[in-house]
């Protein structure tokens, strides 16, 4: 499902044969495969369904290369003696980073300066734009993403405001 190609390499190396799928395979196709499979890694829109983990007589582990394991049938998977685990820290610095990058476009209206341009107009201004230095950031959910968030933006010179989600009553 998009894995970039070399992941399979030190695997490769350690005489264990990788198939890789260019994308999410169906999951007709998906239980057809994973006949021969000891191991399954997969990303977000993979399905593993209860059909699926029944055709893997083989299957050791589930392994899901993102935030979740909510597309693993994980109690399904646990009662036929499966373990199913995910990559949590994966993609939390680019989701911190893109976040950050959204607050910074939005504090400089970067939306309406590339909609001008894309419509033939240059609006040499910075009217209403902000640095976010000195700004405050409130993050709610000071997870592995919030907690990230914080130290990016504090480095933009922010001051950074959390608080867990349970907390958020008190807010």
């Amino acid at each position: 499902e998009g894995v970039a190609r070399g992941g399979d390499g030190p695997a490769a190396a350690e005489g264990v044969a990788v198939t890789m799928m260019d994308k999410s395979p169906p999951k007709a196709e998906l239980a057809a495969a994973i006949k021969d499979f000891d191991i399954v890694g997969i990303r977000s829109k993979t399905q593993v369904t209860e059909r699926v983990l029944d055709e893997g007589n083989r299957l050791l582990s589930v392994g899901a290369f993102c935030i979740g394991t909510n597309q693993i049938r994980t109690t399904y998977a646990n009662n036929r003696g499966i373990p199913a685990f995910n990559a949590p820290f994966s993609n939390t610095r680019s989701v911190a980073e893109l976040i950050l990058a959204e607050i910074v476009m939005l504090s400089r209206h970067l939306g309406d300066r590339s909609r001008e341009v894309h419509e033939g107009r240059w609006t040499k201004s910075a009217a209403g734009a902000h640095e976010v230095r000195g700004r405050t950031l409130g993050i709610v959910g000071y997870g592995h993403i919030g907690s990230q968030l914080g130290v990016l933006a504090e480095a933009f010179g922010m001051r950074v405001v959390a608080t867990e989600r349970g907390d958020a009553g008190d807010l």
